[in-house]
């Protein structure tokens, strides 16, 4: 049995989605930009801060399901160029354990939704 996770503190879908579904003890995230979910405006003015507020995105979401960072086994980044890698790097590596940080692969993309810059999706278990 799956169950439907949104919250108001995230962006709302663009398109046929949900922001997560919790399917028993594991849960699935849709990717998440950098949308402000108060003002529904993006926010990528720089690469750190576009990141910064996809992560601040992906943590209402899990929270939402009663997760946190520490519970994420798996996450997926599409940026739109490699040359940001590091600097994504250094904003998303501060959200998580070094020792217990979750398997990744970061993958270079001709475009994302609204031409963002950064993506990332997790997969999380309790």
């Amino acid at each position: 049995m799956k169950k439907i996770i949104n919250t108001p503190n995230a962006p709302a879908p663009i398109g046929p989605y949900n922001q997560a579904v919790l399917a028993g003890n594991t849960l699935y995230t849709s990717g998440q930009i950098a949308i402000n979910p108060s003002t529904g405006k993006l926010v990528n003015s720089t690469i750190k801060e576009e990141t910064k507020q996809v992560m601040e995105n992906m943590k209402a979401v899990l929270q939402q399901a009663g997760f946190t960072f520490e519970d994420v086994v798996k996450t997926s980044i599409f940026i739109a160029d490699m040359n940001d890698f590091a600097k994504i790097n250094d904003v998303y590596g501060s959200y998580f354990n070094s020792e217990t940080a979750p398997a990744r692969e970061t993958v270079e993309v001709a475009n994302l939704p609204k031409f963002v810059n950064v993506e990332i999706s997790m997969v999380a278990i309790k």
